[in-house]
């Protein structure tokens, strides 16, 4: 099987689209809620499950993930908010720095601490250059980094931000508004972004509509994660696959 980051780099390069349920690995204390959101997931086709989060309130991590697997037929990636955050039942790593802030523990602190584990699992990782982006009301993301947002209305920021990354070498974007946000990424920035960058560009926070999909997909996110939303309404996860997959 092709590796998560080669299956990114291909359907950016054919121009289909993605579509990524963020699994809360709190759910491992809710056996029955995990078990539905995993198979309306995979029955929606979502094409990757991502794990992880901001802040964790049990010790569950692992075994959700390999929970998540045990359940699913699709790629699971892990989205880790802390070192803490590394299974080897995962597929692959969002390996994220938090370029958009100046929190030198979210811009390489963290990494080091988990690279030997994630060396010693044989983890795949996927550098990506994480972006916070208000999303209308502070967030778990931008409390717990202590981290300033990029402002709403700033593509050009974002742009540079993300251009910046790249030319680190990260491989991948993520622009998100944080799980909660009261609204999503401006389809303005992330226009904006996948202007200055070739690499594939995942958005995610806020997003509640599949007018809000279809549009950020336009705009040249090649990936859209869902989370928030579809904890609330698990139906919406497949008006969502199919404005993505169009």
């Amino acid at each position: 099987m092709a590796g998560v980051l080669e299956q990114l780099e291909r359907a950016k390069s054919s121009g289909r689209k993605l579509l990524g349920v963020l699994i809360d690995p709190d759910l491992g204390g809710h056996a029955e809620q995990l078990e539905r959101t995993v198979q309306n997931a995979c029955m929606a086709k979502a094409d990757l499950l991502l794990v992880g989060g901001s802040l964790m309130t049990t010790d569950l991590f692992d075994g959700v993930v390999a929970r998540v697997k045990q359940l699913s037929d699709r790629p699971v990636l892990l989205f880790p908010g802390s070192a803490t955050q590394v299974s080897g039942h995962a597929d692959a790593m969002l390996f994220l720095s938090l370029i958009s802030g100046r929190n030198a523990e979210l811009l390489i602190g963290q990494h080091v601490v988990a690279a030997p584990a994630i060396r010693a699992l044989g983890l795949e990782t996927v550098p990506t250059g994480y972006l916070l982006v208000d999303g209308g009301r502070p967030t778990t993301a931008s409390y717990i980094s202590q981290t300033h947002p990029i402002p709403h209305d700033k593509p050009g920021i974002a742009a540079a931000t993300a251009l910046a990354g790249v030319l680190l070498g990260l491989r991948c974007i993520y622009l998100d508004t944080g799980s909660g946000a009261l609204r999503s990424v401006d389809a303005a920035m992330v226009q904006a972004v996948r202007k200055a960058v070739d690499v594939p560009l995942i958005v995610g926070g806020g997003i509640r509509t599949r007018e809000q999909a279809q549009t950020l997909c336009e705009a040249g996110a090649d990936m859209l994660v869902v989370g928030t939303a579809f904890e609330e309404d698990p139906e919406l996860i497949f008006a969502m696959s199919e404005a993505v997959h169009r």
